[in-house]
């Protein structure tokens, strides 16, 4: 880039240099003294009346060039004095009129014996000069001279247009990065909860620093490599460990970056990367977000000219075409494998296909010990009831879990990360920040309460499969307030059973209105919206109806339009019309049973209801003790709210309200007072009725509602 500028700089000076010498030249004549220039006859008959003094000749450019001087000053032939005078500018006092001329006379031997004989009768002075020799290159530089400060121009903004010292004419050049020589830090000891991920890949690290241990047996390592499953489950991460333990060249480049709005950049930068890449073998390219070219072939509308299909072409030949690939492994990224073209993924290209999937308990575990490595956590945070807390979770929210704890801790002043925060943080990405500044009525939120309540009934006496571990009435994010029900431990099986209770414990909210208030809200809208969908796997994929049988009518899919469009369904109306009477079915099954269950344990209903409008959030614990004895637990620690959660505070009032609250436990500990003061503290934080609930939307696990459709099997 500097010698680039340098040589542009020095192109300019030149440039500039010539221009000056350029207008000096041009404007040479008039700024001396007045050269009438005259023709070849007028100097002839000036010359035959004795009216020139002298002249000389000089032969240039194949005519003889003739300068001289009258005896008296002349004006321009065919002017007067009156047109000169009118010509003068307004500042300029000088005459027109002047003794110097300059004719052209061509070159032929009567002209010029005429000239001489003139001359000679009447007396004047002729000079010869020598024939010029720097005339006719002074000529051409000075005709060049526009033209090459046109260039100039055209070259800088061309230069300028380009992406750093690259012009419109690089367009086809690949811009990977070979990120192997950049300081890479990530390590496969920094990738945790993917053991037989990472082993997969250790495979292919191996190969390229020593493969005579493989090819002594024959083996041959895979062309390709595919690292597919949900967003934030560590693919990328994969791949930067790969490129820091490779040591290896790694170029790495995202599939967007193919395709350009100029036709044919794609497959030239497919062609340049994959040569940059045969050049350094043994290498690696990495290319994160494949989906954007690897699409299927004919889905799109611009047939086989369309622009993302020619690179994608490229992109088959390159891997595995004519001339072969050898000594360069590509690694892609995607999390929507089902798009992409079956050519790209048979044997030969991608040859090992890895899904990265959400961790499970353990794996999670392993994942917040590597983001706990650099915090500093109370000892009252224990990682392993996290990773149980927290299912469905992956590596980036578990990563975005700490950090906001981190976050919390700072904003209250804090030396350490505490349960609290931890806690307070997990109900952040759930489900939001909490809104504790609208205000709304009280009919309102004890309606809220009792839809929340009528979930946590529901979930209490169908607790087979999954348990209560919250519950509140504070509004976060579109939900009023919400229930979160956690499996008691990971599965990857689910039975009719366990769906049906999911869809009651559903519906418990809206039966607890009928039930209670003999009405009908629009808080149970995202509940509707889920059972439904898990009603219609039901019936549509797992074949658990008795009427329809074991007939998969619908596809778990994720929709394609270039594939799917224009396709008509499988089956018939008559098929369509006993789905829908089944769907509903099942739910009205489902509903009928909430109600049921709801006015058996109609006591227990009120109890939880009213602690709701009276501490708005209550955990697996309080809630335990309240549905089997009816009181709360006499250790409220575990239950209290996050500080400045309590009420609507300001930054400043909930930083002041923390450190108060901690001098007082300190003065408490210093006293041999080992009973927490958090009770007394919390009472004089604890808004009054009126803390507001936005909608009373109620939400489950944020996290298990995208992933409802990866809990079937998968054998």
């Amino acid at each position: 880039m500097k010698k680039n500028n340098i040589i542009r700089n020095g192109i300019g000076f030149l440039m500039v240099l010539l221009a000056i010498m350029y207008l000096v030249q041009l404007f040479t004549g008039s700024l001396g003294n007045q050269v009438n220039e005259i023709s070849s006859s007028e100097f002839m008959q000036s010359l035959e009346k004795g009216e020139v003094e002298k002249f000389s000749l000089q032969f240039d450019s194949g005519a003889y060039t003739v300068t001289g001087e009258f005896d008296e000053p002349k004006a321009p032939s065919g002017t007067t004095d009156e047109d000169t005078s009118n010509n003068l500018s307004i500042f300029d006092t000088r005459s027109t009129k002047s003794k110097n001329f300059e004719a052209r006379v061509l070159t032929n031997d009567g002209t010029l014996s005429q000239i001489t004989e003139l001359a000679k009768e009447s007396n004047t002075e002729v000079i010869a000069l020598q024939e010029s020799q720097s005339g006719l290159w002074w000529t051409l530089i000075l005709n060049l001279v526009p033209f090459l400060i046109i260039g100039f121009f055209i070259y800088s903004m061309m230069s300028s247009s380009g992406q750093g010292a690259k012009g419109p004419m690089s367009f086809g050049k690949t811009k990977a990065k070979d990120v192997s020589k950049e300081k890479i830090k990530v390590r496969f000891s920094d990738v945790a909860g993917a053991e037989e991920e990472k082993q997969e890949l250790v495979e292919v690290v191996e190969f390229l620093k020593d493969p005579r241990k493989f090819t002594a047996l024959g083996a041959r390592i895979p062309a390709g490599v595919l690292l597919e499953g949900p967003p934030g489950t560590g693919k990328t991460l994969l791949a930067k460990a790969v490129a820091g333990e490779a040591g290896v060249p790694f170029f790495s480049i995202s599939g967007s970056e193919f395709v350009e709005m100029f036709v044919g950049v794609g497959a030239s930068r497919v062609r340049d990367l994959f040569e940059n890449a045969k050049k350094n073998a043994p290498s690696i390219i990495f290319i994160d977000e494949i989906d954007a070219v690897g699409r299927q072939r004919g889905a799109g509308m611009g047939g086989g000219h369309d622009e993302r299909e020619q690179t994608l072409n490229q992109l088959l030949v390159e891997m595995d075409g004519f001339s072969g690939n050898e000594g360069v492994i590509v690694i892609a990224a995607t999390n929507r494998s089902d798009v992409l073209d079956p050519a790209l993924l048979r044997p030969g290209r991608f040859d090992r296909q890895i899904l990265v999937g959400r961790p499970d308990v353990k794996g999670r575990e392993a994942i917040l010990k590597v983001h706990a490595r650099n915090k500093k956590l109370a000892p009252d945070v224990d990682l392993k009831v996290v990773a149980q807390q927290t299912p469905g979770f992956s590596g980036a929210d578990l990563e975005n879990l700490l950090n906001e704890a981190a976050l919390l801790a700072a904003r209250m002043n804090k030396k350490q990360i505490d349960a609290l925060d931890v806690d307070e943080a997990e109900d952040r990405v759930i489900a939001g920040p909490a809104k504790r500044d609208r205000v709304i009525s009280k009919t309102e939120r004890r309606m809220v309460a009792f839809h929340e309540a009528g979930h946590t009934i529901c979930g209490l006496v169908l607790s087979d499969a999954r348990i209560v571990h919250k519950v509140t009435i504070v509004p976060r994010g579109r939900a009023g307030g919400y229930a979160i029900m956690l499996p008691k431990e990971d599965r990857f099986l689910m039975t009719r059973k366990d769906l049906f209770e999911q869809v009651v414990g559903l519906l418990g909210g809206r039966a607890a209105e009928e039930l209670v208030f003999n009405t009908q809200t629009t808080g149970a809208s995202n509940d509707f919206e889920q059972a439904t969908g898990l009603v219609r796997s039901m019936v549509t994929e797992y074949g658990m109806t008795d009427k329809l049988g074991a007939v998969q009518y619908e596809g778990n899919h994720q929709v394609f339009v270039g594939r799917d469009y224009g396709q008509t369904k499988t089956y018939s109306d008559q098929v369509a019309y006993e789905i829908d009477n089944e769907i509903r079915r099942i739910m009205n099954e489902a509903q009928e049973k909430a109600r049921t269950i709801l006015a058996s344990h109609r006591e227990q209903l009120d109890l939880i209801a009213n602690k709701l409008l009276e501490y708005e959030t209550l955990d697996a614990k309080s809630i335990k003790s309240l549905f089997e004895s009816g009181l709360m637990p006499t250790d409220r620690e575990n239950n209290e709210e996050y500080p400045h959660e309590v009420k609507a505070q300001t930054y400043e009032e909930a930083k002041k309200a923390r450190e108060e609250r901690e001098k007082k436990r300190r003065e408490k500990e210093q006293s041999g007072d080992s009973e927490s003061t958090s009770d007394e503290v919390d009472q004089t934080e604890t808004p009054d009725d009126t803390a507001p609930s936005d909608n009373t939307e109620s939400k489950e696990t944020a996290i298990d509602e995208e992933n409802q459709s990866n809990d079937e099997s998968n054998d």
